[in-house]
């Protein structure tokens, strides 16, 4: 069975959640997470023993008060497979979860698990080809002269051949830290918009670096 094929069975039945307010996964994406509170090792431990999907979500705000609790979700997850894991001190784990699916929740269900989970419909992506990947591309290109080598030889190679949302997706995951913009950009369905979004923050980036200056003397 597929990753997609895990996601949409999880997603109709019971798609395991882990909220994290400060992160925010995409589609196509990999995220490494440590997993220390007792309710989310007991999630990933079930994942693992199951079919290693789980899904990451952000919390509505004003949850702090409420952290311990069950907090409202955003309506729009990420779900994803566990690609690798590593079992740590006092029970933790550490591991990669590589998205799949934007997921709408439909529900949270009542469950006696001390995580939480709920049902979903998993959103397919739809096709696009059009101006804006070309032009998130470039942009990518000519950000890859301004941040250090090691950073843009990971990026360039993603950008180069993924294509519509996916291109979206790899290049804010890779360039855009704050979670807000991050879901923001998750929620956005509109693969056009989406590359018109995410093109005018790589080019708010490429505005507020300098070119790197070559290493070594100069001829």
């Amino acid at each position: 069975m597929t990753a997609q094929e895990r996601v949409e069975r999880a997603a109709r039945a019971s798609l395991k959640v882990f909220p994290l307010p400060s992160a925010v996964l995409f589609p196509h994406t990999v995220i490494p997470l440590h997993i220390f509170e007792p309710r989310y090792r007991a999630l990933v431990k079930e994942a693992l023993a199951t079919d290693r999907v789980m899904a990451m979500a952000q919390l509505v705000p004003g949850w702090e008060g409420n952290y311990e609790g069950r907090p409202s979700l955003q309506p729009m997850l990420c779900a994803g497979v566990i690609l690798w894991d590593e079992q740590v001190e006092e029970g933790r784990y550490n591991i990669l979860l590589q998205g799949v699916s934007r997921v709408r929740c439909l529900e949270e269900l009542t469950t006696e698990h001390l995580y939480r989970e709920v049902r979903g419909e998993v959103l397919p992506e739809l096709p696009y080809s059009g101006p804006e990947e070309e032009q998130l591309r470039q942009a990518v290109f000519e950000l890859a002269g301004r941040v250090p080598p090691s950073f843009a030889e990971n990026l360039l190679p993603v950008a180069a051949r993924a294509s519509g949302g996916m291109l979206a997706d790899v290049v804010a995951s890779a360039v855009i830290p704050e979670a807000e913009r991050r879901q923001e950009l998750l929620e956005e369905l509109d693969v056009r918009r989406r590359l018109e979004m995410v093109l005018a923050d790589v080019g708010e980036l490429i505005g507020r670096l300098q070119p790197m200056r070559p290493s070594g003397p100069l001829n």
